[in-house]
């Protein structure tokens, strides 16, 4: 069976999955199951209901835990120093990408493959059928628009990713074969749909804001415009580009750093959020990567509920964090441990009564107002693994930040605005305001730096800066001596190291396309 095979049979077997509610998007504005959401055929496309309900069905796609509803999104990602995870327990598919020795037969991996190629798959048909609805013009771009944001970003994870893919635009027969297009090709296609979808989208959807706007599209733009200016395109004129888009989404003033960092992660669609997944537990849609899931194994909440001790971060990426509140904010360093008689011992995480001596994540516990781990300064209630906490995947502070690097680096260093960019993130993080007079490397560094922290954690921010500007090896020098092992052949070989920013191709679908070709070193 080849790829747009197993994409076909994707898409029917949704319907195999339990009865879900559709996004539950702000405003608890709900719209009910229907197979139209999963399956779109020309002849369900009458009215924009349908047209509605197709395009929430693209969104379902990203939300489910076979796609980044949870932790295993980031499988492949592990090998930046702000993620690793347990040196034994059952999390082998994450730990062999933490010691850079994945493989192309790694079972959570396939979360970063099948769920963009189920949204793609669903934003095709949309795309190829919007214009028979019976519906107004406007509204009818205004869901094109939003399938042409999903399907550019679908591409723009798995391009990083993956590298080469199949650059499906249409919606294909079961016997269908495509080949794997080169990167360019995937940037290309991608940059022309967000286009598409900038001057489609209104600049919001009030009462809606789970809905990917104008802005959405300009802020992503911005992002795809300074990683094609890196590796592997390394294509220095887009930092202008890049700047230029970025600057017209600070500029339209639609977004702000407002709220408190702790509390962005507490709170669901707060000013500085340009666009989050949503998701509704009581609908069967649960976010389950905070939670349980950066809880201590060894931490119990007093109804016997524990942690399930997925991920963390390396312990020189926290030691190496500046000293400010976002890093109090950040990182959980006091574990609290269940006694006998129901009272908790609070210890230091690298106290000898810990399993591994690591912190831990303190902004991906609570969830929504405490619908992932309740607890007091000295006690633990109960902890969940499933929260109806909204997945930011893009803030304001990465535009900002985007802003501050790519100005600097489409000319001969940093602008009097690029400070001011970088200086709003230091600012509501506690950090006095970088001093002007900086080079442009020391400058873009500072930027890095500064992502580094802001996003620590967040959906492979960090692992994508180390991948566009080629940072593994000073990544692996920081690497503390009790992380997970990094084989010698492995780290002691720039040539190898060098095959290790791209992920393999599953195995299970390069072995049904024997015309594409695994990606090096795996």
């Amino acid at each position: 069976m080849n790829q747009i095979k197993l994409l076909t049979m994707i898409t029917k077997n949704s319907l195999l999955y339990p009865l879900l509610a559709l996004l539950v998007f702000a405003g608890c504005q709900k719209l009910d199951e229907d197979p139209k959401a999963s399956l779109t055929p020309v002849t369900y496309f009458k009215t924009q209901s349908d047209l509605d309900a197709a395009v929430a069905g693209i969104y379902e796609q990203y939300s489910f835990d076979g796609a980044y509803g949870f932790t295993s999104r980031m499988t492949s990602y592990f090998g930046s120093d702000d993620l690793t995870t347990d040196p034994g327990l059952n999390k082998a598919d994450m730990r062999d990408f933490d010691r850079l020795s994945g493989s192309s037969d790694n079972g959570s991996m396939r979360a970063e493959w099948e769920g963009p190629w189920r949204a793609i798959y669903n934003a095709n048909n949309v795309l190829a059928n919007y214009d028979k609805v019976s519906t107004s013009d406007e509204l009818k771009k205004e869901s094109a628009g939003q399938a042409y944001f999903l399907r550019a970003w679908g591409y723009y994870n798995m391009v990083r990713t993956f590298g080469a893919l199949p650059l499906v635009l249409t919606p294909v027969s079961a016997d269908a074969i495509f080949p794997r297009d080169s990167v360019a090709n995937i940037y290309t296609s991608i940059i022309s749909d967000l286009q598409i979808a900038k001057s489609w989208l209104p600049v919001s959807f009030p009462g809606a804001p789970g809905k990917a706007n104008q802005m959405a599209a300009r802020s992503l733009l911005a992002d795809v415009y300074l990683t094609m200016a890196g590796w592997p395109l390394n294509q220095t004129q887009y930092y202008a580009i890049a700047a230029k888009e970025a600057d017209s989404v600070i500029t339209s003033g639609a977004y702000n750093l407002s709220t408190p960092y702790a509390q962005v992660f507490t709170e669901n669609n707060t000013p500085e959020s340009i666009f989050a997944l949503q998701f509704d537990v009581s609908g069967g849609l649960p976010q389950r990567s905070y939670g349980s899931s950066s809880v201590p194994l060894e931490e119990s909440g007093l109804d016997g509920s524990g942690g399930w001790d997925d991920y963390y971060p390396e312990v020189n990426f926290y030691l190496n964090a500046p000293k400010c509140t976002r890093t109090d904010a950040t990182f959980y360093t006091t574990f609290k441990l269940l006694q006998p008689d129901k009272t908790f011992k609070l210890v230091p995480w690298n106290s000898n009564e810990t399993r591994i001596q690591h912190p831990y994540y303190k902004k991906f516990r609570s969830g929504l107002n405490g619908d992932g781990v309740s607890e007091t300064d000295t006690s633990i209630a109960y902890i969940h693994p499933s929260t109806n906490k909204a997945l930011d995947i893009i803030r304001y502070p990465l535009i900002l930040l985007d802003y501050a690097e790519a100005s600097d680096m489409a000319g001969s260093g940093p602008t009097s605005d690029g400070y001011t960019a970088i200086n709003l993130v230091r600012q509501r993080a506690g950090e006095p305001s970088l001093t002007q007079g900086l080079s442009q490397t020391a400058f873009r560094d500072s930027v890095v730096k500064e992502r580094a922290y802001e996003f620590a954690g967040e959906f492979g921010i960090r692992w994508f800066d180390i991948v566009r500007l080629q940072l593994l090896p000073q990544i692996i020098t920081m690497r503390a001596s009790n992380e997970n092992p990094i084989p010698s052949t492995v780290s002691g070989n720039p040539a190898v190291l060098q095959q290790k920013y791209l992920a393999p191709i599953p195995f299970e679908d390069i072995s049904k396309s024997p015309e594409w070709a695994q990606n090096p070193g795996y």
